[in-house]
């Protein structure tokens, strides 16, 4: 299994699957990082567990498309068999996402279809719900709607804030994308439809998070 991770921010997913790889739970590697912020700490992340890591600057293309264009071009020089999104925070055009259709895969903070695009962990609180949690899921030209890979849910506290929200669902990000890379790289995904069945997969134990296997 051979993945080229996007990414834009501080890289917390991108350590979780990296320190999946060097432990052996998932056979493959990373064969290169691409970010569209110049500072971003998920660049350094990259580095400290030396994968090829490249920042590509959005500001010197005229429109969105031209700069998925030529993220898909070099992309694709790596053969990946998987485009992870990592806390990339920008919005793919069609192109990209048609590009790679089938192997590009998403986290989001939310238990969707619930509470997509920014600020999902807020979102949650405003609206009163009673459980939140993320989402690993096939990217489509729906925003935040791909095919459900895993979910982990976690409990909204009436103490909580958008803040502690996010690091209870972070704790679980770090989780569960990494074992949505490992059930694809053994090739146990199967798509019908919608639904996403993971052959061999513990559903329906307790706690409430399924299948979390080897993480």
């Amino acid at each position: 299994m051979k993945l080229v991770v996007l990414i834009s921010g501080r890289g917390s997913n991108l350590k979780a699957i990296s320190q999946a790889f060097k432990e052996g739970k998932i056979e493959g590697k990373i064969s290169l990082v691409i970010s569209n912020k110049k500072d971003a700490h998920g660049l350094e992340v990259a580095r400290e567990y030396g994968i090829p890591s490249e920042f590509h600057d959005p500001s010197i293309f005229e429109t969105r498309e031209e700069y998925d264009r030529h993220l898909v071009e070099r992309i694709k020089k790596e053969n990946p068999d998987l485009v992870v999104l990592a806390g990339y925070m920008r919005i793919l055009s069609d192109y990209f996402i048609e590009s790679f259709e089938g192997k590009l895969i998403n986290i989001h903070p939310s238990l969707t279809p619930a509470f997509t695009g920014l600020k999902a962990q807020k979102q949650a609180i405003q609206y009163g719900a009673k459980f939140s949690g993320c989402t690993v899921h096939f990217v489509t030209k729906e925003l935040d709607a791909g095919p459900v890979i895993i979910q982990a849910v976690v409990p909204v506290r009436p103490e909580d804030t958008e803040e502690t929200l996010s690091d209870k669902i972070l704790q679980y990000e770090h989780r569960v994308y990494p074992q949505a890379i490992k059930w694809i790289s053994e090739g146990r995904i199967k798509i019908k439809g919608r639904q996403v069945i993971v052959e061999g997969a513990r559903y329906g134990t307790l706690p409430v998070n399924p299948a979390l296997e080897d993480f």
